[in-house]
Protein backbone atom coordinates (compact mmCIF):
# COMPACT_ATOMS: atom_id res chain seq x y z
CA UNK A 1 0.00 0.00 0.00
CA UNK A 2 1.58 3.32 -0.99
CA UNK A 3 0.44 6.82 0.23
CA UNK A 4 -1.85 9.17 -1.85
CA UNK A 5 0.38 12.17 -3.18
CA UNK A 6 3.89 10.77 -2.44
CA UNK A 7 5.04 11.22 -6.05
CA UNK A 8 3.94 14.58 -6.06
CA UNK A 9 5.95 15.03 -2.86
CA UNK A 10 8.65 13.46 -3.68
CA UNK A 11 9.51 15.19 -7.21
CA UNK A 12 8.39 18.67 -5.25
CA UNK A 13 11.64 17.52 -2.87
CA UNK A 14 14.02 16.63 -5.75
CA UNK A 15 13.19 19.97 -7.74
CA UNK A 16 14.45 22.33 -4.28
CA UNK A 17 17.57 19.88 -4.24
CA UNK A 18 18.15 20.91 -8.01
CA UNK A 19 18.00 24.83 -6.86
CA UNK A 20 20.59 24.30 -4.27
CA UNK A 21 23.14 22.44 -5.63
CA UNK A 22 24.04 21.03 -9.16
CA UNK A 23 25.43 18.11 -10.38
CA UNK A 24 25.22 14.50 -9.20
CA UNK A 25 22.87 14.05 -6.06
CA UNK A 26 24.65 13.88 -2.47
CA UNK A 27 24.83 10.98 -0.39
CA UNK A 28 23.02 13.21 2.29
CA UNK A 29 19.91 13.71 -0.48
CA UNK A 30 19.97 10.01 -0.87
CA UNK A 31 19.97 9.17 2.05
CA UNK A 32 16.87 11.75 2.85
CA UNK A 33 15.28 9.95 0.00
CA UNK A 34 15.54 6.16 1.26
CA UNK A 35 14.07 7.17 4.23
CA UNK A 36 10.96 9.35 2.46
CA UNK A 37 10.69 5.73 0.48
CA UNK A 38 10.71 3.66 3.67
CA UNK A 39 8.07 6.11 5.13
CA UNK A 40 6.04 5.94 1.99
CA UNK A 41 5.75 2.30 2.01
CA UNK A 42 4.49 0.92 5.19
CA UNK A 43 4.60 -3.03 5.98
CA UNK A 44 2.73 -5.25 7.73
CA UNK A 45 4.24 -8.13 10.40
CA UNK A 46 3.84 -11.54 9.37
CA UNK A 47 3.40 -14.85 11.37
CA UNK A 48 3.71 -18.33 10.18
CA UNK A 49 2.97 -20.97 12.25
CA UNK A 50 4.23 -24.93 11.70
CA UNK A 51 6.69 -27.24 11.57
CA UNK A 52 9.55 -28.35 9.46
CA UNK A 53 7.76 -27.36 6.32
CA UNK A 54 7.52 -24.13 7.28
CA UNK A 55 11.15 -23.54 8.32
CA UNK A 56 12.12 -25.07 5.22
CA UNK A 57 13.83 -28.47 5.99
CA UNK A 58 17.05 -28.90 4.09
CA UNK A 59 16.78 -25.72 1.84
CA UNK A 60 17.79 -22.29 2.73
CA UNK A 61 16.42 -20.28 4.70
CA UNK A 62 15.70 -17.47 1.93
CA UNK A 63 13.71 -19.94 -0.51
CA UNK A 64 11.43 -21.18 2.43
CA UNK A 65 7.41 -20.58 1.28
CA UNK A 66 6.94 -18.14 3.76
CA UNK A 67 10.27 -15.78 2.45
CA UNK A 68 9.27 -16.91 -0.92
CA UNK A 69 5.63 -15.36 -0.39
CA UNK A 70 6.90 -12.06 1.25
CA UNK A 71 8.89 -11.79 -2.11
CA UNK A 72 6.18 -12.65 -4.27
CA UNK A 73 3.71 -10.53 -2.72
CA UNK A 74 6.26 -7.38 -3.07
CA UNK A 75 4.73 -7.55 -6.84
CA UNK A 76 1.36 -6.88 -5.78
CA UNK A 77 2.03 -3.82 -3.85
CA UNK A 78 1.86 -5.95 -0.79
CA UNK A 79 4.85 -5.13 1.62
CA UNK A 80 5.55 -7.30 4.76
CA UNK A 81 8.41 -7.59 7.06
CA UNK A 82 10.14 -10.53 7.45
CA UNK A 83 8.03 -13.42 8.56
CA UNK A 84 8.12 -14.45 12.35
CA UNK A 85 8.86 -17.94 12.04
CA UNK A 86 7.53 -20.83 14.85
CA UNK A 87 8.02 -24.05 13.56
CA UNK A 88 10.19 -26.47 14.10
CA UNK A 89 11.24 -29.94 12.42
CA UNK A 90 9.53 -32.41 14.47
CA UNK A 91 6.56 -30.50 16.12
CA UNK A 92 3.23 -32.06 16.48
CA UNK A 93 -0.08 -29.67 16.75
CA UNK A 94 0.26 -30.13 20.81
CA UNK A 95 4.01 -29.39 20.41
CA UNK A 96 3.29 -26.15 18.31
CA UNK A 97 0.50 -25.24 21.07
CA UNK A 98 2.82 -25.19 23.85
CA UNK A 99 5.42 -23.01 21.33
CA UNK A 100 3.19 -20.31 20.68
CA UNK A 101 1.90 -20.06 24.45
CA UNK A 102 5.43 -18.69 25.27
CA UNK A 103 4.57 -16.43 22.46
CA UNK A 104 3.19 -12.87 23.77
CA UNK A 105 2.80 -10.90 20.44
CA UNK A 106 -0.87 -10.48 19.65
CA UNK A 107 -0.60 -7.78 16.98
CA UNK A 108 0.73 -9.67 13.85
CA UNK A 109 -0.84 -8.38 10.61
CA UNK A 110 -1.12 -11.81 8.63
CA UNK A 111 -0.89 -15.62 10.27
CA UNK A 112 -0.46 -18.51 8.32
CA UNK A 113 -0.85 -22.17 9.48
CA UNK A 114 0.69 -25.64 8.88
CA UNK A 115 0.66 -28.70 10.65
CA UNK A 116 -0.62 -32.28 11.21
CA UNK A 117 2.02 -34.23 9.42
CA UNK A 118 4.38 -34.86 12.21
CA UNK A 119 0.95 -36.06 14.11
CA UNK A 120 0.31 -38.91 11.02
CA UNK A 121 3.86 -39.79 11.29
CA UNK A 122 4.20 -40.19 14.83
CA UNK A 123 1.17 -42.40 14.90
CA UNK A 124 -1.69 -40.14 16.31
CA UNK A 125 -4.97 -40.59 15.39
CA UNK A 126 -6.96 -37.85 12.90
CA UNK A 127 -9.26 -37.74 16.10
CA UNK A 128 -6.57 -36.75 18.55
CA UNK A 129 -5.71 -34.25 15.52
CA UNK A 130 -8.89 -32.71 15.04
CA UNK A 131 -9.33 -30.45 18.53
CA UNK A 132 -5.54 -29.35 18.75
CA UNK A 133 -6.00 -27.89 15.09
CA UNK A 134 -8.77 -26.62 16.10
CA UNK A 135 -7.49 -24.82 19.30
CA UNK A 136 -4.32 -23.69 17.29
CA UNK A 137 -6.62 -22.28 14.56
CA UNK A 138 -8.56 -20.26 17.30
CA UNK A 139 -5.06 -19.06 18.73
CA UNK A 140 -4.24 -17.77 14.89
CA UNK A 141 -7.09 -15.82 14.62
CA UNK A 142 -6.63 -14.11 18.29
CA UNK A 143 -2.81 -13.33 17.15
CA UNK A 144 -4.73 -11.10 14.32
CA UNK A 145 -6.93 -9.34 17.09
CA UNK A 146 -9.98 -11.46 15.94
CA UNK A 147 -9.91 -10.73 12.02
CA UNK A 148 -10.41 -13.77 10.02
CA UNK A 149 -9.49 -12.65 6.81
CA UNK A 150 -6.28 -12.23 8.03
CA UNK A 151 -5.24 -15.61 8.71
CA UNK A 152 -5.10 -18.56 5.99
CA UNK A 153 -4.31 -22.48 6.06
CA UNK A 154 -1.86 -24.71 3.84
CA UNK A 155 -3.24 -28.45 3.75
CA UNK A 156 -0.39 -31.14 4.92
CA UNK A 157 1.99 -32.30 2.11
CA UNK A 158 1.96 -35.93 1.23
CA UNK A 159 5.50 -37.53 1.77
CA UNK A 160 4.51 -40.26 0.69
CA UNK A 161 5.24 -39.13 -2.92
CA UNK A 162 9.15 -38.42 -1.49
CA UNK A 163 11.86 -41.32 -2.27
CA UNK A 164 11.77 -41.42 2.01
CA UNK A 165 7.77 -42.22 1.78
CA UNK A 166 7.47 -44.23 -1.40
CA UNK A 167 7.62 -47.93 -0.07
CA UNK A 168 4.15 -46.81 2.02
CA UNK A 169 2.91 -44.46 -0.78
CA UNK A 170 -0.67 -45.47 -0.39
CA UNK A 171 -0.83 -45.81 3.99
CA UNK A 172 0.58 -42.32 3.84
CA UNK A 173 -1.80 -40.88 1.12
CA UNK A 174 -5.06 -42.52 2.61
CA UNK A 175 -3.65 -40.83 6.13
CA UNK A 176 -3.02 -37.93 4.66
CA UNK A 177 -6.07 -37.18 3.16
CA UNK A 178 -7.88 -37.70 6.58
CA UNK A 179 -5.85 -35.34 8.28
CA UNK A 180 -6.63 -33.13 5.51
CA UNK A 181 -10.13 -33.27 5.25
CA UNK A 182 -10.54 -32.76 8.80
CA UNK A 183 -8.32 -29.00 8.95
CA UNK A 184 -10.15 -28.28 5.63
CA UNK A 185 -13.39 -28.85 7.15
CA UNK A 186 -12.53 -26.34 10.36
CA UNK A 187 -10.77 -24.19 8.56
CA UNK A 188 -13.70 -23.56 5.99
CA UNK A 189 -16.23 -23.81 8.91
CA UNK A 190 -14.67 -20.61 10.21
CA UNK A 191 -14.60 -18.84 7.17
CA UNK A 192 -10.76 -19.24 6.86
CA UNK A 193 -8.82 -19.13 3.55
CA UNK A 194 -7.34 -22.52 2.84
CA UNK A 195 -5.15 -23.60 0.30
CA UNK A 196 -4.21 -27.42 -1.08
CA UNK A 197 -0.66 -27.50 -1.95
CA UNK A 198 -1.17 -31.21 -1.30
CA UNK A 199 -1.61 -32.04 -4.58
CA UNK A 200 1.41 -30.49 -5.99
CA UNK A 201 3.54 -32.47 -3.31
CA UNK A 202 2.26 -35.63 -5.40
CA UNK A 203 3.99 -34.43 -8.45
CA UNK A 204 7.61 -35.29 -6.02
CA UNK A 205 8.34 -38.53 -7.53
CA UNK A 206 7.21 -37.80 -11.19
CA UNK A 207 9.76 -34.64 -10.81
CA UNK A 208 12.64 -35.05 -8.53
CA UNK A 209 13.35 -31.38 -8.89
CA UNK A 210 10.15 -31.11 -6.63
CA UNK A 211 12.63 -33.01 -3.97
CA UNK A 212 14.58 -31.57 -1.36
CA UNK A 213 18.66 -33.41 -0.97
CA UNK A 214 17.43 -35.43 1.95
CA UNK A 215 14.82 -37.30 -0.22
CA UNK A 216 11.82 -36.10 1.94
CA UNK A 217 11.40 -32.78 2.51
CA UNK A 218 10.12 -30.21 -0.86
CA UNK A 219 12.86 -28.48 -2.74
CA UNK A 220 12.64 -24.06 -3.24
CA UNK A 221 10.92 -25.51 -6.73
CA UNK A 222 7.89 -27.08 -4.74
CA UNK A 223 7.64 -23.80 -2.73
CA UNK A 224 7.57 -21.59 -5.49
CA UNK A 225 4.72 -23.52 -6.73
CA UNK A 226 2.90 -23.50 -3.70
CA UNK A 227 3.48 -19.52 -3.51
CA UNK A 228 2.12 -19.48 -7.01
CA UNK A 229 -0.63 -21.70 -5.66
CA UNK A 230 -1.76 -18.75 -3.45
CA UNK A 231 -1.09 -15.80 -5.32
CA UNK A 232 -3.43 -17.18 -7.55
CA UNK A 233 -6.20 -16.81 -5.83
CA UNK A 234 -7.15 -13.28 -6.72
CA UNK A 235 -9.62 -13.26 -4.12
CA UNK A 236 -7.16 -13.59 -1.32
CA UNK A 237 -5.15 -10.91 -2.57
CA UNK A 238 -8.20 -8.29 -3.04
CA UNK A 239 -8.80 -9.21 0.49
CA UNK A 240 -4.99 -8.71 1.56
CA UNK A 241 -4.94 -5.62 0.35
CA UNK A 242 -8.58 -4.37 1.69
CA UNK A 243 -7.50 -5.62 5.36
CA UNK A 244 -3.68 -4.55 5.37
Amino acid sequence: MRCKGFKSIFFQLLFLCSCVTTGDMTTDNQDQNTILLDQATPSFSYLALGDSYTIGESVESSVRWPNQLIDSLQGQEIYLDSATIIAQTGWRTDELKVALATHDKFDYDLVSLLIGVNDQYQGKTAASYEPVFEELLRLAIERVGGDKERVFVLSIPNYGYTPFGALNKEGITTEIAEFNEINKRITNDKGIWYFDITTISEQGLSDTTLVAVDQLHPSAQQYALWVAEILSDQLFIDSLREVL
